[in-house]
């Protein structure tokens, strides 16, 4: 399982940044294009941002702080993989998206100059511009916390059910 999450995790992460490649040599000098529109309905434009700081460009300017961040990130995700996650598929897959889009994420804060390549832009509400890795990053936070609310402690009760069952006969 865990040559599967590694294998999962690179492929995410060479997509992530092959779009980041895309934004920076097309994208940038335009700025901004048109991405999703269904007849009057504008839905998503593509516009080219760079984000030196976290969610909603909180921590601007903190690169070494959000390099740390991330790190530690990602060896608790990958901790917490290693040791819990082989068994519960939830678990598994939500901490691979995570550690994939910080993991995207870490690579443009260490090699773009501190600043992370953003381009989705929702245009029917106010929001911040974000991209791929960001993606990964919430589907895979949103995954860990049904697990952590629904599956959790559904195991461990089942079992304590089961060892009383036991101990009773």
């Amino acid at each position: 399982m865990l040559i599967i999450a590694a294998i999962v995790t690179i492929v995410l992460v060479v997509i992530d940044q092959l779009i980041k490649n895309w934004a920076v040599a097309d994208l940038r000098p335009i700025g901004e294009m048109e991405f999703l529109r269904i007849g009057d309905l504008d839905i998503m434009h593509l516009t080219y941002v760079e984000n030196t700081g976290s969610a909603f460009g909180s921590l601007a300017g903190q690169r070494w702080l959000l390099l740390a961040i991330s790190i530690l990130g990602i060896g608790a995700c990958a901790y917490v993989l290693v040791r819990h996650a082989k068994k519960k598929p939830f678990l598994f897959w939500s901490l691979v998206l995570v550690i994939a889009g910080a993991a995207g994420n870490l690579y443009d804060r260490m090699f773009r100059g501190g600043a992370v390549v953003d381009y989705l832009d929702v245009q029917l509400f106010e929001f911040a511009v974000f991209n791929f890795a960001d993606c990964c990053v919430c589907i895979g936070t949103a995954m860990l916390f049904v697990y952590i609310l629904f599956f959790m402690d559904k195991q461990p009760k089942k079992a304590s059910a089961q060892e009383a069952s036991h101990d009773e006969a």
